[in-house]
């Protein structure tokens, strides 16, 4: 009974889907820099792995090593966006680039998705027989542990601001984490046991998250606008204190526990 307590006040702890939205400019200009930071330490990080894994995989003959440093090419053209979008100091005007900034990113997730069913169906085709790659599985595993805490930190502080770039920038780096433990496992399972194929089937199953998230974004799926009167702690007809209006992607998600 208490391991359950324990656990679900982790849970808690952890989750974004609670947090609420910022009403004062003051906050909001701090959430706004701290999201400014945490863009910059996504591109420079995504910047030096896909060096490292373009070479590595040109070396090995890995596509799926290849396909990872092309992952982060894109997730550096998805981080841009939103590092223009808070560029701007002013709240309105940042508001007025969102959309734009939602558009890029939807369309970084269909490139991703399509670049890597492209690369997972040429290595079930037999296109290229991969030679073991130990830098790629060391930067898979660094990548693994360092991708989830950027994730999280720019997911909270997206849904604190109300800003759908934010936390659709933040979902592209969790995607990059989940690339990360494939990328691993299949470099891991093709050096010890041959199951060469165990990296391309996983990587469609991606592919798959990368489309729903890309046609979320396209859609321009918003959070709550901090400033209105629902993002105020004003209780809502449906009975929300959240700052949540009625049909706010981020207040669904929060719904759905993610």
């Amino acid at each position: 009974m208490l391991l359950m307590a324990g656990r679900a006040s982790l849970r808690d702890r952890i989750a974004t889907r609670r947090l609420p939205v910022a009403d004062t400019a003051e906050r909001r200009s701090v959430l706004a820099r701290r999201v400014r930071w945490l863009v910059a330490a996504t591109i420079s990080y995504n910047v030096i792995e896909a060096a490292v894994a373009i070479s590595a995989g040109t070396v090995a003959s890995s596509t799926a090593l290849v396909s990872f440093g092309l992952d982060s090419v894109i997730e550096v053209s998805s981080a841009a966006a939103v590092a223009w979008q808070f560029a701007a100091h002013d709240h309105n005007t940042r508001e007025a680039r969102e959309k734009v900034a939602l558009r890029a990113i939807a369309v970084s997730f269909f490139a991703l998705a399509a670049y890597v069913v492209v690369e997972s169906v040429r290595a079930l085709a037999g296109a290229a027989e991969a030679r073991h790659s130990t830098v790629g599985m060391v930067l898979a595993a660094l990548s693994l542990a360092v991708m989830p805490g950027l994730s999280y930190a720019q997911r909270r502080a997206g849904r604190q601001l109300g800003s759908a770039t934010a936390v659709a920038d933040s979902k592209q780096t969790l995607l990059c984490t989940y690339l990360s433990g494939v990328l691993l496992v299949g470099l891991a399972v093709n050096v010890l046991f041959g199951w060469w194929w165990a990296d391309p089937l996983a990587a469609l199953a991606i592919a798959a998250v990368a489309v729903k998230e890309g046609i979320q974004a396209w859609r321009g799926d918003a959070c709550c606008t901090p400033g209105t009167s629902q993002a105020s702690g004003v209780t809502t007809a449906d009975g929300r204190t959240d700052g949540c209006p009625p049909g706010c992607a981020c207040c669904a998600e929060r719904e759905d526990g993610r």
